[in-house]
């Protein structure tokens, strides 16, 4: 077993063993990121949308204030955008991706389920950004190696 899978396995069981996760719906795929909306039937919630193209599963993971992970898988798929919606997830609610896939730096494909990713539509984000080593999905010196 690779490194990175050992690390997802054991995160996986962590999460598992944490919070349960929320009811998903399923959500639209516009627009991307998140959205927080009453639908028409009065639910309050959050559409999590998120492109993907290529990946083979995504995961949206929900922070409470202590930092608990709780996972949500995302399986709704229409033209490589994964989404969802979560009901009673309202605005401020600090979230994040693991997305699956697979590992070949040489063409491209650097899913890393290890790595929670910042979603690239967010309109704001919460606490300090900084770039150590663990960041990146490599090591600097030898591409083809997960960190």
């Amino acid at each position: 077993m690779e490194a990175a899978q050992a690390v997802s396995v054991e995160a996986a069981q962590a999460v598992r063993a944490g919070p349960r996760a929320p009811v998903v719906w399923p959500g639209a795929p516009m627009p991307l990121g998140a959205r927080f909306r009453v639908g028409p039937d009065g639910v309050a919630g959050t559409n999590f949308a998120l492109w993907a193209g290529g990946a083979e599963a995504v995961e949206l993971c929900l922070f409470d204030e202590h930092g608990t992970e709780t996972r949500c898988p995302l399986t709704e798929l229409t033209h490589e955008i994964w989404h969802g919606f979560l009901p009673g997830i309202a605005p401020g609610q600090r979230y994040g991706y693991r997305v699956h896939g697979r590992w070949d730096p040489w063409t491209g494909a650097r899913w890393n389920a290890a790595k929670l990713l910042l979603d690239p539509y967010a309109r704001a984000v919460d606490g300090d950004f900084t770039l150590p080593p663990e960041v990146y999905g490599h090591l600097r010196d030898w591409p083809d190696q997960h960190v």
